[in-house]
């Protein structure tokens, strides 16, 4: 079984341990609301949105009058199709689209239309797949096997006589990317098996071919996959757009819409005009940003500071130990997971940063990302340097509270 550094077992399909004040998704739910409620004492107006992500709903006065389950799809599905044909490199001969609840959605319904109790499920990335792909093969009653780089996913591939889907991850929870030579390889052993390729291209769509000159999603031979119109690039809604062979997409938007998982056909508009603004310039204008905040922050967290093409990071076990010895503990009185809540908890009561770890519910990682910092709030909030200095004085302030562990209960939960 995976342990932290502090030898706390990792949790169920999550890729960290859970604490004894974080213990469940229920209590994420209340971390969520006791954040709410300092976004609520501040205004909207005042937090600088630092996710990296994009959870808005962009329509003008004119969509949002036809904004209907019925009227919506009958204006816009057409060019919407086309669009993301377009977007993610198909063709409308061969391949049909799907709009999804959230990608989780997309996962979710191609896992139930796909896969067979029984069957195996094989993950493939640069370091580990998503948690919502593991939750996705179990619901479906599949055994998954997750993998890292090509020679490991061909040994799990010969050894497995079941394997129904294999997941690719271009861009992975870490940010650390596949090369095309990789995904292509990966690709023609999984089809010379038999198995489909399903790629869960959440921010990979787009950074990919932005910034690291990859094809497009359809354009690497998989069978489908999907990404997320939050993610780089994109203005949002928080939708699952998903793109491949037609029969298959067919099929997995049947499930889809008889499961609820299913957005909105409302709404369709947004999803066009998250995809005609988008413009690969901006990915790049994204990763800039970032790495001005990663030169911030590197004189004052040195080697300890994660960096990635796209990312600057603070790896959870990092941020524990860093904190253990501002505040002088010697042993943690908290797991790793928790320290990085109770630091972003910090960021936002008192410097009004919202940080990426309040948007998932779980995370679907405990590391602190800095990524595709917008500029223009970047500059808004006063700058790298300004924000490096945040950082640091959160990285202090989680330290002392170490001290007194019941004031991080209070500081994740309030003071009830």
């Amino acid at each position: 079984m995976a342990t932290d550094r502090f030898g706390n077992p990792h949790a169920p399909a999550l890729p960290y341990a859970r604490g004894r004040i974080l213990a469940s998704t229920e209590d994420d739910f209340r971390k969520l609301r006791r954040a709410w409620s300092i976004i609520r004492k501040h205004g909207p107006e005042s937090v600088f949105v630092f996710t990296g992500l994009e959870h808005g709903l962009a329509m003008t006065a004119e969509e949002i009058q036809w904004a209907d389950d019925e009227l919506a799809p009958a204006i816009y599905l057409d060019r919407l199709t086309a669009l993301t044909l377009q977007h993610l490199g198909g063709s409308e001969e061969f391949h049909d689209v799907a709009v999804f609840n959230r990608l989780t959605g997309a996962t979710l319904a191609t896992h139930l239309t796909l896969v067979r109790p029984g069957d195996v499920v094989v993950g493939v990335s640069a370091s580990h797949s998503h948690p919502t792909v593991i939750r996705a093969a179990s619901l479906a009653g599949a055994r998954f096997i997750d993998t890292v780089g090509v020679d490991e996913f061909a040994r799990a591939l010969e050894r497995d006589p079941r394997v129904a889907l294999v997941v690719l991850t271009r861009l992975a929870v870490t940010y650390e990317l596949m090369l095309v030579e990789g995904i292509r390889t990966v690709v023609k052993l999984a089809h010379d098996k038999g198995a489909l390729v399903y790629v869960d291209d959440a921010g990979g769509a787009r950074v990919a071919p932005a910034a690291f000159d990859h094809p497009r999603m359809l354009e690497l031979g998989v069978d489908l996959g999907a990404t997320g119109l939050d993610k780089y690039g994109t203005i949002g809604p928080r939708f699952g757009l998903m793109a491949g062979d037609k029969a298959l997409v067919g099929r997995i938007r049947a499930k889809g819409f008889e499961c609820g998982l299913e957005a909105r056909p409302m709404l369709y508009a947004a999803v066009v005009r998250t995809l005609e603004q988008y413009r690969p310039e901006r990915v790049r204008e994204l990763i800039a940003s970032t790495r001005r905040v990663a030169d911030a922050l590197r004189p004052i967290f040195g080697a300890r500071l994660h960096e990635t093409p796209t990312t600057a990071q603070l790896l959870a076990d990092d941020l524990l130990t860093i904190a253990m010895e501002r505040g002088g503990v010697k042993e943690p009185p908290i797991v790793p997971y928790e320290a990085a809540a109770a630091f972003c908890m910090i960021l936002l009561e008192d410097y009004r940063m919202l940080t990426v770890h309040f948007v998932g519910m779980p995370p679907g990682t405990a590391n602190i990302l800095f990524k595709f910092v917008r500029p223009e709030t970047l500059e808004r909030f006063g700058g790298p340097d300004k924000f490096a200095q945040a950082v640091d004085s959160a990285v202090t302030r989680l330290g002392l509270l170490l001290r007194e562990p019941e004031r991080i209960k209070a500081l994740l939960f309030g003071d009830a």
